[in-house]
């Protein structure tokens, strides 16, 4: 398959982009068009913030990959980074729905990120599903207007499916990389009450998981894309001291974070949901690292 894919440096596209190679797809990425610059030969370009799009060079693609969007925990939430973080999501998946919608040929699938925030917080014992109705809060808000920017695609008849990411364990990069210099320093441990849910994901399993879902066309709409065991903050901490032989026993206590981020602290931090991927499970998908010690073994060469 002839594959485009947004958002190819980030940590999901990093990791998406040589498992799809290695499977024997083409990846080519949507790159930005720089200010006053002309984009380069044969490369695909767009400018989200400006809504200009190369709409010829979106011909012939099987699929595409959307995973483009303002990093959330790049920063406190002001309002003028709220807002980047809800027009870069909402705008460009728009831009690019229209566009493939207006092909000749458009793509048979589109897969748009999008994020277990969905659900917002919910009790540590509430368990949800594809199934299950939204929540309430910024993310949950930017998340519901992120899915329905893809309508225009989807109303072309292109298979939409909305991935539904938990949080993407990568010793390099994204959370799990912020926590391993405190823990192996022996500082790491709970936050706030340690008991909020966190559905996760290695990012080891994303390749195979995409390739499920680009050869599965009964597969569309939400699509969460977690491990089927999500673990408690608490847990999370122990299990992760315990694979770096360190305790985990110092907390950051709820005022403490909020001190440190801001509003982001209660959504990202302090707050979680525990996701179940029954559409995966009820497809017939096998999670390479359904439990997370072995998975985090993995991750960090232990």
């Amino acid at each position: 398959m002839r594959i485009l894919l947004t958002g190819a440096s980030g940590l999901v596209g990093r990791t998406l982009g040589p498992g799809l190679a290695a499977a024997g797809h083409e990846a080519v990425p949507l790159v930005r068009r720089r200010s006053g610059a002309s984009p380069a030969a044969g490369a695909v370009w767009w400018d989200p913030a400006s809504g200009e799009l190369d709409r010829e060079g979106l011909a012939g693609f099987d699929a595409v990959i959307h995973l483009a969007g303002e990093n959330i925990a790049g920063g406190r939430w002001t309002a003028a980074r709220k807002q980047r973080i809800l027009d870069s999501r909402v705008r460009g998946t728009g831009l690019l729905a229209g566009a493939l919608a207006g092909q000749d040929r458009p793509p048979s699938v589109l897969i748009a990120a999008s994020a277990v925030g969905f659900y917002g917080n919910r009790p540590p014992q509430e368990q949800v599903t594809e199934a299950s109705p939204p929540g309430s809060g910024f993310l949950a808000d930017v998340c519901r207007q992120w899915e329905a920017a893809a309508a225009p695609a989807a109303e072309a008849g292109i298979r939409v499916v909305n991935l539904r990411l938990g949080v993407v364990l990568h010793p390099e990069d994204g959370a799990l990389a912020r926590m391993l210099t405190p823990f192996r320093l022996g500082l790491g441990g709970p936050v706030g009450s340690g008991k909020q849910m966190m559905s996760w994901i290695a990012a080891a399993e994303l390749p195979p998981l995409v390739l499920h879902l680009l050869g599965n066309p009964g597969i569309t709409g939400p699509v969460n894309a977690v491990a089927p065991n999500p673990v408690d903050n608490a847990g999370f901490g122990r299990t992760l001291g315990r694979v770096l032989s360190r305790p985990a026993v110092a907390p950051l206590p709820a005022f403490a974070a909020r001190l440190l981020f801001g509003e982001m602290a209660d959504e990202l931090l302090l707050g979680g949901v525990a996701a179940q991927p029954q559409v995966l499970l009820d497809s017939g998908y096998t999670f390479k690292h359904p439990t997370l010690e072995p998975a985090l073994r993995e991750l960090l060469g232990q």
